[in-house]
């Protein structure tokens, strides 16, 4: 049987498991969640009730959390891309990096989004205001990080490139990268080019019109 990928093409979290895959050439179903989908949302929702995506099922098993998702592909179906290190310490170094994305980065791009939807108890414009204060100090810490780095742990691309990618396109929307920060900038540019990365960006582009603070005219 397949692997199957349940989730959304423009979710921040279904994106990073995509470029697991793509990087790879992993083969699998794409089950896309949405109300014109409506058998789909209620398998998801059997398997989860979390009510969160992506859900990875391979056989009799299933996986969430992307990064669960990831370090599992890499067990279980590997490719030419590892993108978890052999070396324990180095793999440290880069699961320390995912963690920092999707903690400090997409988690605080999401205080905007979520407070903008109603989700939160927290007025739209103080959303924006914490998520900016707290993506100051995510993108300061980042720009002394990533001197002399090609990728996020180093010259290799890794687990922690792909949490950076979601999280830095989605973040710079919200609270645009300044010009102050010349390696964070060209980090970001470097993940939109890298193609793993570009074909999750282009598969979700019909769906841009629907993010809550509106999508700017670039990427």
């Amino acid at each position: 049987m397949p692997l199957v990928l349940y989730g959304h093409p423009f979710s921040s979290y279904t994106q990073k498991a995509l470029i697991a895959l793509y990087e790879n050439d992993t083969p699998f179903e794409f089950r896309e969640i949405g109300p014109d989908k409506p058998q789909n949302a209620e398998e998801w929702l059997r398997r989860w009730p979390m009510q969160m995506f992506p859900i990875l099922v391979d056989g009799g098993r299933q996986f969430v959390e992307t990064s669960i998702i990831i370090e599992y592909l890499q067990l279980e179906h590997p490719g030419p891309v590892r993108l978890i290190p052999a070396d324990p310490l180095a793999a440290l170094d880069v699961r320390f990096l995912d963690r920092f994305f999707d903690l400090h980065v997409m988690d605080a791009m999401q205080v905007a989004v979520s407070s903008k939807l109603g989700r939160i108890p927290m007025k739209s414009e103080d959303g924006l205001s914490l998520a900016g204060e707290r993506l100051d100090r995510a993108y300061s810490w980042l720009e002394g990080h990533l001197a002399g780095k090609t990728w996020a742990a180093g010259e290799t691309y890794s687990l922690a490139d792909a949490a950076a990618s979601p999280s830095l396109f989605y973040a710079d929307w919200v609270h645009p990268i300044p010009q102050a920060y010349p390696n964070l900038r060209a980090y970001r540019a470097r993940l939109l080019a890298r193609p793993s990365f570009a074909r999750a960006v282009d598969e979700a582009r019909y769906f841009r019109p629907h993010f809550p603070l509106g999508a700017p005219d670039r990427d």
